[in-house]
């Protein structure tokens, strides 16, 4: 099928730049995106044409609108939209608009993310696995910083594990404070990319905005909150099941992190993993899993994930057939012993007949 629509007042902005955005759209929807001098041809099926229509006609009307897309945004909503048969491009865009995160527009990046932040939205405890890269803790704390400033919550609590590779804490310098700092550097990042930055401190000043090693949670209700606990991964079984069980009325809690990097010593399993089997049927809560088609980092970043992925196969397939090489040399061992067995259960019979014929 082919369908021809009319150019209007800045369209080209949608195109991208060196036409990505084209190129997006032809590769998600399927469909041959052709520019005529008095028009753009589009061709495929009729649904995919259909949709592909919709998208230019949304544009426009967004742009009649005076929205405007920031940097990198309409990229990424094309390909939520090219993935997902159901999203639409005002749907995307009214979505952003309905969510307030300080001094930044939050869009997701792929299906998955998308995903997370309804997940987020509908339930009251979220969690969030996946390699790094994935917008797991970043878009997280851009919830809760939309929850505090729609008057949803009261406050935030940022909670990790103090858990490092190769150095304890008491052999770092300063107080206690300045010892825990560098393990919750990330969540501040966050924070400041989000806020400004006197806020931000009048915020950790007053309370409303609470960062804290994970240990600092236990023994409390956690009422009119967002609870974040980032790098659950290095939790213990105890710690887990303290930290989920805190929530308290009017709150939400995200759990977020990457069961590839786990830092724990092997003799204790990871929290995240126990809980992933334990909670997966729980009402009321919800597994949102990322992998590295939703790395937002440098491109090189998903390669790498998806080396370390294809190597983790491997091993695993390599082990399994020595399991498997070792299962039948012990079997071929067991059967050419079996005759050796049956000749020494027969030498004592024989020895007793002997012996009986002496006697007799």
């Amino acid at each position: 099928m082919k369908k021809s629509i009319g150019i209007t007042p800045n369209i080209e902005t949608l195109f991208g730049t060196r036409d990505e955005n084209l190129r997006v759209l032809e590769d998600g929807l399927n469909i041959t995106i052709n520019l005529r001098s008095n028009g753009i041809e589009l061709e495929g099926a009729a649904r995919d044409v259909a949709r592909a229509e919709q998208v230019f006609a949304d544009y426009e009307s967004l742009q009649r609108s005076g929205y405007s897309f920031n940097n990198g945004d309409l990229n990424s909503m094309l390909r939520v939209l090219a993935a997902d048969p159901n999203a639409t491009l005002r749907g995307l865009a009214d979505a952003g608009r309905q969510r307030s995160f300080g001094r930044r527009t939050v869009q997701p990046k792929s299906i998955n993310q998308r995903r997370y932040l309804e997940a987020i939205e509908k339930h009251d405890m979220v969690f969030g696995i996946g390699p790094a890269g994935t917008g797991k803790t970043y878009l997280a704390v851009a919830m809760a910083i939309s929850a505090l400033l729609a008057k949803r919550v009261n406050r935030i609590i940022l909670a990790r594990p103090a858990v490092e590779a190769g150095e304890r804490l008491g052999f770092l310098p300063g107080t206690l404070q300045d010892k825990i700092d560098p393990y919750l550097r990330p969540l501040y990042d966050a924070l400041y990319d989000m806020l400004e930055p006197e806020k931000v401190d009048r915020y950790l000043e007053k309370n409303v905005i609470e960062i804290a090693p994970i240990a600092f949670m236990r023994g409390r209700t956690l009422n009119d909150s967002f609870v974040i606990l980032d790098e659950a991964q290095n939790t213990t079984s105890e710690q887990m099941k303290m930290f989920v069980t805190r929530l308290g009325f009017n709150s939400k809690a995200v759990i977020t992190g990457d069961v590839t990097q786990i830092d724990l010593p092997n003799a204790r399993r990871s929290g995240l993993l126990e809980a992933s089997d334990v909670l997966k049927r729980v009402d009321g809560l919800a597994f949102v899993h990322f992998d590295e088609a939703d790395v937002v980092r440098h491109h090189l970043v998903q390669r790498i994930i998806r080396a370390y992925d294809e190597h983790k196969t491997r091993i695993a397939e390599q082990q399994l057939l020595l399991l498997s090489e070792g299962k039948a040399a012990e079997s071929r061992a067991t059967d050419a012993s079996e005759p050796q067995q049956d000749l020494n259960e027969k030498a004592p019979r024989q020895e007793r007949a002997v012996s009986a014929e002496a006697k007799g």
